[in-house]
């Protein structure tokens, strides 16, 4: 029914072997109708794929701080791939039994669709065992001391195989590649659905170490990079730019009452017209504060670079 793909951080570091290996056998365990592929030669990778029994996939090309890029690892998971939906997840995020059902209610319902949801940050300090109670057992622990985290991005998305054909180079582990699905689906009228209220997504918390110094994904200039790949600021959608909601066994149309307002105008505008000047100024529009900060450092930077005194011929020759 759907392959699970996923770029998996080094098998080196003990916690993070841990929590990578339990995610990757919780999705294994959702049943039959799901291939795991993970894609990568990141350092003891090989060695876990082949404990874990899952294909793996080589990196076909890298940015240049070797992390992997996004279009190469949607492309090569697509060209493996047996079956006609895909999910997209980070490789520290267990998914338990109601992600398939969850599933295949949007895929009876829309041809084309984009499945995406918030996460709970969860402690976990052990290796899980897939046994008869398990997914009852991380639900409690999630009960007894997860935390909702903020719905800023998604840790996982679900597609049609023919969709995101020409997604841009991003590089994985950065800002900004996430929020670009939420806008791209929006842009193209598929259904953006939010299946937070359905899909219990786990996330096991851990540090930053591997990434460069060890500083949070967002502060990166990667990140930067990823966001002008996405058209700018304008094409950073979020959860809250969700027009369907999935909750258990229903799905629907988002009401008004749960839009955030203006942001839904603004989101509107955008997803019709797409980046470039007029979403620019929309954002503008709605964001003066921002704006008005932004136009007076560009004066700033101006009148600095005016009042520059030129160099002296003599010294420059």
């Amino acid at each position: 029914m759907i392959t699970i793909f996923s770029a998996p951080k080094p098998f080196v570091d003990v916690h993070i072997s841990m929590i990578q290996a339990n995610a990757i056998q919780s999705w294994k365990a959702l049943g039959e109708g799901v291939e795991v592929l993970l894609i990568g030669e990141e350092p003891g990778l090989l060695e876990a794929a082949s404990e874990l029994s899952v294909p793996l996939l080589p990196i076909r090309s890298r940015a240049q701080s070797g992390a992997p890029l996004i279009n190469e690892l949607f492309q090569a998971a697509r060209e493996a791939s047996n079956f006609s939906i895909m999910c997209y997840v980070n490789t520290d995020i267990i998914l338990l039994d109601d992600f398939l059902p969850s599933v295949s209610l949007v895929v009876d319902r829309f041809p084309e669709f984009l499945i995406v949801g918030n996460r709970w940050d969860l402690d976990v300090q052990k290796s899980i065992v897939i046994q008869s109670r398990w997914t009852q057992e991380i639900r409690s622990m999630v009960s007894a001391r997860g935390r909702c985290h903020s719905p800023m991005g998604s840790d996982y998305f679900v597609f049609n195989r023919t969709q995101f054909a020409d997604i841009p180079a991003f590089t994985l582990g950065r800002s900004g590649w996430d929020n670009w699905m939420m806008y791209k689906a929006r842009l193209e009228g598929i259904p953006l659905l939010d299946a937070s209220a359905a899909i219990t997504a786990v996330h096991q918390e851990h540090d930053y170490a591997h990434l460069p110094d060890g500083k949070p994904h967002y502060r990166h200039p990667e990140s930067m990079q990823n966001i002008e790949l996405a058209g700018g600021y304008e094409a950073m959608f979020r959860l809250r730019d969700a027009n369907w909601i999935l909750y258990q066994q229903t799905i629907r149309r988002k009401h008004c009452s749960e839009w955030e307002w203006p942001r839904k105008l603004e989101a509107d505008f955008i997803a019709a017209f797409g980046t470039g000047f007029m979403a620019r100024l929309t954002r503008m529009m709605f964001h003066p504060v921002a704006a008005l900060s932004y136009i007076r450092s560009k004066i700033s930077k101006s009148f600095q670079k005016s009042t520059e005194s030129p160099q002296d011929p003599e010294k420059t020759a």
